[in-house]
């Protein structure tokens, strides 16, 4: 069922199928029009066989091009189609389109909406374009994170005024240069990898944005370089955290991350989703990890938690 922002909408409901479906007798959808104000009415479009005669055929397509007419002359956003289906009567399906159609889940992005919302959207330093394509290039170039993703941290951090962030897993470092450009001079940015190799890639961009000098790149297993921090006193002082590096680390990962922030800060988790297959069974140590650690998320009463259809599944997690 879609509503829409003027208060207009629209059911159908299916006559009781005959069996099997013939020629001689339609069956109907019934189609019933609301809009708030403007009063409702019902129309009943025929739908049969989808071996019936031609004449038929027509004469059903006919009625629902007239209906389709009629009612887009009162309500431009609203369209109806007519398709065949698989158990040998055709169906008209209804639904509304456009501005005023509202749904409650979130959309699957083709190409064409993803463009769109690049297009419309997108705001990156110079020095980001050019890591991204030099990154598409690499091997492993799907690692990356989507670049709405990185302006979406980046935006992250500025609302929450962050000075002190953590990055787990840099790659060539473009979540690294989408939170630099978004933090104040002074801030800085804790980033943990042990990949020389990925991470020189990062460094000339890092340069030519002119952030360099906020990332303090250790090269190191992530967890040796953060319980240093902690046994250095650090607990309590990071803004932000954002974690994407080997699965099986994550829960580790998280749990340091929770102690050096303060209560307020938030850690951003990447590949929650890991392109679907956390919803099936898993078949393999990454995926199990994921899973594991999603459940351990949704019950954690030290946070405040919302998982997003980001990228490959981004969670949000906020200490309280």
């Amino acid at each position: 069922m879609r509503s829409s922002a003027a208060k207009a909408g629209i059911a159908a409901a299916a006559a009781p199928a005959a069996s099997p479906c013939n020629t001689r007798r339609l069956l109907f959808d019934v189609v019933v029009i609301s809009a708030g104000s403007l009063g409702g009415f019902a129309a009943f479009v025929p739908y049969a066989n989808e071996h019936a005669s031609r004449s038929a055929r027509e004469g059903e397509r006919s009625l629902s091009t007239m209906l389709n007419w009629f009612l887009y002359k009162r309500f431009p956003r609203l369209h109806i189609r007519w398709q065949p289906s698989h158990g040998g009567c055709g169906k008209l399906v209804s639904f509304i389109s456009g501005a005023q159609s509202m749904s409650s889940r979130t959309l699957n992005l083709d190409d064409t909406l993803y463009d769109y919302l690049l297009t419309h959207s997108l705001r990156e330093h110079p020095a980001q374009t050019a890591l991204r394509a030099a990154t598409a290039k690499h091997a492993r170039g799907g690692m990356q994170i989507s670049p709405e993703q990185g302006q979406f941290m980046a935006l992250l951090i500025r609302l929450m005024g962050a000075r002190n962030t953590i990055e787990i897993g840099v790659f060539t470092g473009y979540s690294s240069l989408a939170v630099a450009l978004a933090l104040p001079d002074d801030g800085r940015i804790l980033a943990c990898d042990i990949s020389d190799e990925y991470t020189s890639i990062a460094r000339p961009y890092w340069e030519a944005a002119g952030v360099a000098h906020k990332i303090d790149l250790q090269l190191a297993p992530a967890l040796a370089t953060l319980d240093a921090r902690l046994a250095a006193g650090a607990a309590g002082q990071y803004d932000f955290a954002f974690i994407d590096a080997d699965k099986t680390g994550y829960d580790a990962y998280y749990e340091r991350c929770l102690q050096l922030l303060r209560p307020g800060g938030l850690i951003a988790i990447d590949n929650v989703l890991w392109d679907g297959s956390v919803a099936a069974v898993a078949e393999d140590n990454d995926t199990a990890a994921l899973q594991d650690l999603n459940r351990k998320l949704h019950r954690d009463e030290r946070i405040d938690l919302s998982m997003l259809p980001v990228g490959d599944g981004l969670t949000l997690a906020r200490k309280r």
